[in-house]
């Protein structure tokens, strides 16, 4: 359950992030200044917080900050920015890649138990008759077929979803990096 939670809710994050993208190219861009274009975006979109990020750092860009060369500074806050977005679109995949990885040793680890029974069973019974293997190693058997139904989803998931996150952190990327030439560009204008 908990890995179909997961890959439900990131497949919506990604969904919204993809269509953050795209009101992004469409309105931030054509904003007179970077101000007014972060202000068109909702609160919520990482768009918004890496261009307020870009914004603040124009701003914060004295005392001993003031040292630090202008561009690497705003390189560095879109950087940092970018680099919680991303943080972000990830939590709940290692989770997946857990589930994915120890689902079926657990399942195998069912299987042997219930062998084991099925064995001690057999060796108290005193003789070995397909009665006495076929049940009990049939229901040490589910326990593999139960690993490997929850493993396979979350496999699957997860690399699905760190394709599409890949996908989307693109754009995040493109859109810093533009972000990035604008501030530069005139930054007391910005």
């Amino acid at each position: 359950m908990g890995s179909w939670y997961i890959i439900i809710t990131k497949v919506y994050e990604q969904s919204k992030m993809n269509k953050q993208a795209k009101k992004a190219d469409k309105e931030f861009w054509n904003a007179p200044s970077v101000k007014e274009g972060a202000e068109r975006l909702k609160a919520t979109s990482p768009f918004r917080f890496i261009a307020e990020s870009g914004l603040e750092a124009t701003q914060k860009h004295t005392g001993l900050l003031g040292n630090v060369d202008l561009n690497d500074w705003i390189s560095m806050s879109i950087q940092r920015a970018i680099d919680n977005v991303s943080s972000r679109m990830q939590d709940g995949l290692a989770f997946l890649a857990t589930v994915g990885s120890t689902a079926p040793f657990i399942g195998l680890f069912g299987t042997v138990w219930g062998i084991y029974h099925a064995l001690t069973a057999i060796g108290i019974a005193g003789q070995a008759s397909i009665d006495k293997v076929a049940g009990p190693v049939g229901e040490a058997l589910i326990m593999t077929a139960i690993g490997l139904a929850v493993a396979v989803p979350a496999v699957l998931g997860y690399n699905w979803l760190i394709r599409r996150n890949k996908a989307a952190m693109d754009n995040v990327r493109a859109f810093g990096a533009d972000l990035h030439a604008v501030l530069l560009s005139n930054p007391a204008k910005a």
